[in-house]
């Protein structure tokens, strides 16, 4: 007689989630850490071959950047949330079917991005605020960037999908060891070719095609889930639009993103040529203070995606204490990155802004102002990152998508544009930190009612147990 096949216990039910936490969150943060690396290596090498300019144009051209997250967040967030509530369940032959249809639509769009962002790159450029001195250098840089958008889609969803697929490790091997390709490989473009932005971009993109080699190897020969040629051919649009419900409040905060980046060049330029500091000076001295807001960010981004697939498993698994307990220690710790990133800001700003290059007095005051007073409300980031996460993670899109939207298109984007008429260039600066201020107090509104929803769940099941 055959015996059962004893099917083996999925790790997320059982493990504390302090431990569970740990073991998620760190490569999901050396992932996001290594994805924010690339554009701020490149930047790094940039200041000190080029200068301000060159600075300027890879700001120039980081929506760019930033479409692509929004649309390969929504895959690949999305795919790794619905995913995972799926596992949880025991449905690992649905769960194989979002890797597959994500992996497909993630390539189609990216194709259709590139071609039509290569057909019309001079018009984009000249939307997000590129000037005549500075439109021979994004064109170089952002040329190259539409050119691997394919990759680069790829990339966030096999990587969002190898944490649910219980590989974070794996997802964090094939993005860092790909910020190492670029590290080793911009200096050398930059400084001994000689090739300048394009060189930095180049170096980016081999980088990234060795990333992808590495997620899809693993998609291939020992994943839990595995990409097939038949279900890769055949999308199933249903979950399709699961997944991009779900995936809709990371794309909307990415979009935000896009959408505030072009504005605040274009207010930077308007403003900054109104004033001593200049446009393309001040577009410069804000994408290096946004660079390092990046690193703070992408951190507490890390535990949220680290925090999501546990969250996600244990509401699929019908255990609120676990999902109330993991959520609480993942905003404890991004509040201490952010409070961090914060004291560093308000205390050292001259010597992060160093790392960057030497570009004069006048740039040198005009950063500090912009790195301590655009980010005087940092500190209370992470809570609202983890908060979002956790709408995520427990398939509440519509508030997860409210949450994502308040921050940047909700506040900081009309800030933008009404605070500059009273205090000038300033004025920018100002909105950064009243925005992050008032949308804390927001979500802080929301997430008692679900802390208190969560604790009647908790004694309900208590009281059935007994």
């Amino acid at each position: 007689m055959e015996e059962p096949k004893i099917e083996e216990r999925n790790i997320l039910a059982y493990e504390s989630p302090k431990k569970l936490l740990k073991m998620f969150a760190w490569p999901a943060i050396i992932s996001m850490l290594a994805n924010s690396l690339y554009n701020i290596i490149d930047q790094i090498f940039i200041g000190q071959a080029v200068g301000y300019l060159g600075n300027a144009a890879t700001t120039i051209a980081f929506p760019i950047v930033t479409v692509v997250l929004a649309l390969g967040t929504l895959f690949g967030v999305g795919g790794s949330a619905f995913a995972a509530i799926k596992l949880g369940e025991g449905r690992k032959d649905v769960a194989e079917k979002v890797l597959n249809t994500v992996t497909t639509m993630a390539f189609i769009i990216g194709i259709i991005m590139m071609i039509a962002g290569l057909i019309y790159l001079e018009p984009i450029l000249k939307i997000f605020g590129a000037t005549d001195q500075t439109m021979q250098y994004s064109k170089e840089f952002g040329g190259i960037m539409i050119a691997i958008i394919p990759i680069t889609m790829l990339i966030i969803g096999l990587a969002n999908l190898a944490r649910a697929d219980g590989n974070p490790r794996l997802a964090m091997r094939s993005l860092v060891s790909g910020v190492v390709i670029n590290l080793l490989l911009a200096p050398f473009f930059i400084f001994q070719f000689h090739w300048g932005v394009w060189g930095a971009a180049l170096a980016t993109a081999c980088a990234q095609i060795f990333s992808l080699a590495v997620l899809i190897w693993y998609f291939v020969r020992s994943s839990k889930m595995r990409l097939s040629l038949h279900y890769l051919l055949n999308p199933d649009l249903n979950i399709c639009r699961k997944v991009m419900a779900i995936g809709f409040s990371s794309c909307i905060l990415q979009s935000g993103a896009t959408i505030l980046q072009i504005c605040m060049n274009n207010s930077l330029l308007y403003y900054g040529n109104l004033s001593p500091v200049g446009g393309d000076m001040a577009i410069s001295a804000m994408g290096i203070v946004m660079k390092v807001n990046m690193i703070v960010i992408s951190t507490c981004v890390g535990i949220g995606m680290g925090a999501q697939p546990i969250i996600g498993f244990n509401r699929g698994a019908g255990e609120p204490a676990r999902v109330k307990e993991t959520y609480l220690l993942a905003a404890k710790v991004a509040s201490a990155v952010t409070v961090t990133g914060w004291l560093c800001c308000q205390f050292i700003p001259e010597e992060i802004l160093l790392i960057f290059g030497s570009n004069g007095e006048e740039f040198m005051d005009f950063a500090v102002s912009c790195m301590q007073l655009f980010l005087g409300g940092v500190f209370v980031a992470g809570f609202q990152i983890i908060s979002t996460s956790y709408f995520q993670a427990t398939g509440q899109p519509l508030k997860a998508s409210l949450l994502s939207m308040l921050r940047q298109l909700i506040l900081l984007l009309p800030l933008i544009f009404l605070l500059p008429l009273w205090f000038g260039l300033y004025g920018i600066l100002y909105a950064g930190m009243i925005s992050d201020l008032v949308a804390a107090a927001i979500v802080a509104v929301f997430m008692v009612k679900e802390m208190k929803k969560l604790n009647r769940e908790i004694a309900k099941k208590t009281i059935v147990s007994k």
